[in-house]
C-alpha cells in the first residue's frame, strides 16, 4: 500500500528512494506471519520487548524535536507525539507484558540487542543536528508503521486475531495517522529552500533508518542474540 503525498514534495522524494526497502519490510515473514496470525509467540514477545528499549530511546528523539522547535504550535505537537509515544504505544507494549506474564520491571530491564544499539544510536547521533535532522531520522519508523497498519486492518481476517489485533488496531487507527501526516508535512517545510547538500543529508538519515526497520523485523524474527 502506497501513501498520497504532495507530488514535488520532498516527502515524495523520500518515498520514492525508500519504496524497495518498504516493500521488503511489508514482505518479511516477520510481519506477513502477523498479518495472518501465525507468527510464533515466542517470536513476538522477543520483538514487543526490544521494541519497549527502542521506544524509550525513540521518545527522546520527540524531546529533543520540542527542544530545538522554534514555536509553540511545533513545541507542543512534539510533546503531544512524546506523549503518545510514552503513555499510549508503549502502554500497549505493558499490557501485552502483562498477558505474558512479564512485570514492567523486566520489560524495562530488557538487554537491547546489537541492532537495537545501533539502530537507536544512529537515531540520537542525528538528533544532536538540526531539527529537520531530528525528523529525518524518526519519520521512516512512524510513516512506514502506518502503512504497515493500514495495509494489515484491511486484509481478510487480520483483525480476528485475538493477540495481533490489537497491534493492528494502534497502527491503523486515525489518531496515529494524523500525527504521521502532521510529520510528514512537517518534514517538508522544513526541506523548504535548503541547498541539496542538506537535502541529500536529510534523504541519506532517512534512507539509513528506514533499512534499520527492515533490519529490526528481521532481528526479531531470528530473535537475535549478542554472540558469546
Amino acid at each position: 500500500m502506497r501513501v498520497e503525498t504532495a507530488a514535488g514534495s520532498f516527502s515524495e522524494r523520500l518515498y520514492r528512494s525508500v519504496w524497495p526497502v518498504w516493500e521488503s519490510c511489508h514482505a518479511h515473514p516477520f510481519l506477513t506471519e502477523l498479518r495472518d496470525g501465525t507468527l510464533a509467540l515466542d517470536r513476538f514477545i522477543y520483538y514487543m520487548k526490544q521494541d519497549y528499549v527502542y521506544l524509550i530511546d525513540y521518545a527522546k528523539m520527540f524531546a529533543l524535536g520540542s527542544i530545538k522547535a522554534r514555536d509553540l504550535d511545533t513545541m507542543g505537537k512534539f510533546a503531544e507525539l512524546l506523549h503518545s509515544t510514552l503513555n499510549m504505544e508503549m502502554e500497549l507494549h505493558r499490557q501485552y507484558a502483562e498477558r505474558f506474564g512479564i512485570d514492567r520491571e523486566e520489560l524495562e530491564s530488557t538487554v537491547p540487542s546489537p541492532t537495537t544499539i545501533a539502530y537507536t544510536k544512529y537515531m540520537l547521533d542525528a538528533g544532536q543536528g538540526s531539527l529537520a535532522e531530528v525528523v529525518a531520522a524518526l519519520l521512516p519508523c512512524m510513516w512506514s508503521y502506518r502503512e504497515i497498519g493500514t495495509a494489515f486492518a484491511q486484509h481478510p481476517g487480520a483483525l480476528e486475531h485475538p493477540l495481533y489485533r490489537e497491534w493492528i488496531l494502534m497502527y491503523s487507527s486515525e489518531e496515529f495517522g494524523e500525527l504521521t501526516e502532521w510529520t510528514i508535512g512537517l518534514m517538508n517545510r522544513l526541506a523548504e529552500g535548503l541547498p541539496e547538500r542538506e537535502l541529500a543529508r536529510l534523504e541519506e538519515l532517512f534512507v539509513i533508518t528506514s533499512k534499520f526497520e527492515y533490519m529490526f523485523w528481521d532481528m526479531a524474527y531470528r530473535q537475535e542474540e549478542w554472540p558469546l
